[in-house]
């Protein structure tokens, strides 16, 4: 099979290859399942394509997608590639507000929305000076309806009728190049306005191709769970072009919140997903593990040191005992099979991507036979740079470079690369694009790491992000912030210490788990934010991060803990639509509490 050059070759590719009435995707319509087969996804891409070309939409023109996954997020994807338009996807969670820049800055001509929700936050700023060049509004669910809304469905109806008009539309889509414009992409941002990302077919595809040459999919037999926004460019190259290039059965969560439950009912073999899911597993194992009997808690913590055991032999590629190959098989039966039963049972791949991935979860994961391969890269590079794979694995990097994609590691640390991959720039910002890509072609990341001996690469932290005390020490917040987050006790953690004599760590609790360590000493509190201002509290907290952060040096331990009732959110602008935090925002949101505690003396109540 010739390697494809663009997303149309991709998507004719795969009609091509596997057979008409085999499933292609499924979602949950009406709390029911529901499959679509190639034949019938080929239809509606098919419809769509004519539907907005009935409407005027043209090669070049822009469409916004703002929807959750869905199947039909992925029919107007690859209607919009196949008309030859470069869509503009956009994060469900944004606010109208953000909403309206993008569509300006974009020139979007039409935008297609997934529900009464979302329509409302676009007619709140369908206004001439917000969004001058939308000229269509096209809403998919029945009940998304308003003055000068178009149904999705009847645009499709639209579309059928015309296809008439349209007898070389397979033809015409194929005629895209590989540096023809695919998609702009707004990065999420922790500072300044988004910017849109220029990716190419040929950039994307080229990842496609790279990344599916070095971990092995199965047409038919694998199935994935898509619940990361489709509007960012892990998923939708991941668990969109790839899935769907190897035959993989994509199956789309009806929400975040039912992944638990349709992890079960789907029983998925890949799963893709930021470090947050597995750092909430990893914690609630760890919480059922320490809320059992003593003899539940013996036989647990004996499984995970005899599987954490195994699996260094395992990674380090020497023989494994008898004695401790048997010991393993007892673990997994007595333990690790009740975790594989809440994935459903099958999983044999976990991906993760978007953020560094603590090398303790990654190495618990791993020996409880559900291994993660975590890989590396941002929006502007399509996006993968880097991954593990089952051949070249190794916890704590983010795996080696892909074929094709060259990394080499800058004077001051900084992770530059070069290839196929790299954007075509940032759409209507030269300045910013030369900023990033240098005369050479190296696009430069803002991440700091390493390239250790064997090639696999490390990230240290956001070169941006690296805090620089008063006394001149360097201090890499993420992993730190990682470890703390480990802890049952903690939900979130953000360090905080620039320019200043000392770090600081903001924390907000696991509210749950502090409940009821309270409730058990008899502590009295009215609510959330009373519990937290208890001194008894204050020092838990304490003691459960010096006890993660035990082997820092001096000058990295966060020298006092201030606790916050509630945690970060999109909303309140403190985290990006992939929940990641704005440093800047957070220091500012709590600038006042914050100096406060930088005036007390060290060696307070909630000093470290």
């Amino acid at each position: 099979m010739t390697a494809p050059g663009t997303l149309n070759e991709i998507f004719f590719g795969a009609i091509d290859r596997y057979p008409a009435t085999s499933v292609a995707m499924r979602a949950k319509l009406g709390g029911t399942w529901t499959d679509f087969d190639y034949r019938f996804v080929l239809d509606q891409v098919q419809c769509l394509a004519a539907g907005l070309r009935e409407l005027g939409l043209n090669p070049g023109d822009r469409v916004a997608l703002l929807s959750e996954n869905r199947p039909e997020w992925a029919w107007a994807d690859y209607a919009c590639l196949a008309l030859r338009c470069a869509d503009v996807p956009i994060y469900p969670t944004l606010p109208p507000q953000h909403i309206g820049y993008i569509l300006r800055d974009s020139g979007a001509a039409a935008i297609i929305v997934s529900s009464r929700a979302q329509l409302e936050k676009v007619l709140a700023i369908r206004y001439p000076d917000v969004a001058p060049a939308l000229r269509h509004v096209i809403a998919i669910d029945q009940d998304a309806t308003g003055r000068d809304v178009l149904s999705f469905n009847d645009v499709v109806a639209r579309g059928r009728a015309a296809l008439a008009k349209y007898p070389r539309w397979r033809a015409e889509a194929l005629e895209v190049g590989p540096d023809d414009l695919a998609t702009l992409i707004y990065t999420s941002g922790t500072t300044g306005d988004p910017k849109g990302v220029m990716l190419s077919h040929g950039n994307i595809t080229s990842n496609v191709v790279a990344s599916m040459s070095i971990v092995q999919l199965n047409a038919q037999s694998d199935e994935c769970l898509s619940f990361l926004p489709l509007s960012h460019v892990f998923e939708r190259m991941l668990g969109h072009y790839c899935m769907f290039h190897c035959g993989v059965i994509i199956n789309y969560a009806s929400s975040v919140d039912a992944v638990s439950a349709e992890m079960k009912e789907r029983r998925p073999t890949i799963v893709a997903s930021v470090p947050r899911l597995y750092e909430k597993i990893y914690a609630r194992v760890l919480e059922g593990a320490l809320a059992g009997s003593s003899v539940k808690r013996r036989i647990f913590f004996w499984a995970k040191r005899t599987a954490e055991r195994w699996a260094e032999y395992t990674l380090a590629h020497r023989p494994v005992a008898g004695g401790l190959s048997f010991r393993k098989r007892i673990a997994d039966r007595l333990v690790f099979s009740k975790l594989k039963a809440a994935t459903g049972g099958r999983l044999r791949i976990f991906v993760s991507g978007g953020a560094p991935l603590s090398a303790e979860i990654a190495k618990f994961f791993y020996a409880a036979g559900l291994p993660i391969l975590e890989g590396y890269g941002l929006t502007e590079t399509s996006p993968v740079i880097a991954v593990n794979t089952f051949e070249q694995l190794k916890l704590g990097t983010v795996g080696r470079p892909i074929p094709g994609v060259q990394v080499k590691i800058a004077s001051d640390g900084e992770i530059l690369t070069r290839g196929p991959h790299i954007m075509k720039g940032y759409y209507n910002k030269p300045d910013a694009t030369k900023e990033v890509i240098d005369a050479e072609g190296w696009f430069h990341t803002g991440d700091i790491g390493l390239l250790d001996a064997d090639g696999f690469l490390k990230i240290t932290d956001r070169k941006k992000d690296i805090i620089v005390t008063a006394g001149g020490k360097n201090i890499a917040p993420q992993p730190i912030e990682n470890r703390v987050k480990s802890n049952k006790f903690v939900s979130n953690a953000v360090m905080i210490g620039d320019k200043r004599k000392f770090p600081i760590m903001l924390v907000v609790p696991n509210m749950d788990n502090l409940k009821a360590w309270a409730h058990a000493r008899n502590l009295a509190f009215a609510d959330e934010a009373s519990l937290i201002e208890l001194p008894q509290s204050g020092d838990k907290i304490e003691r459960e991060m010096k006890k993660e952060l035990r082997d820092l040096a001096h000058f990295e331990m966060p020298k006092k803990v201030m606790l916050l009732s509630r945690d970060f959110s999109i909303e309140g602008g403190e985290l990006t639509p992939t929940l990641k935090v704005k440093r800047r925002v957070v220091e500012r949101n709590y600038q006042s509490q914050i100096e406060a505690l930088y005036s007390e003396p060290v060696g307070g109540s909630h000093d470290v």
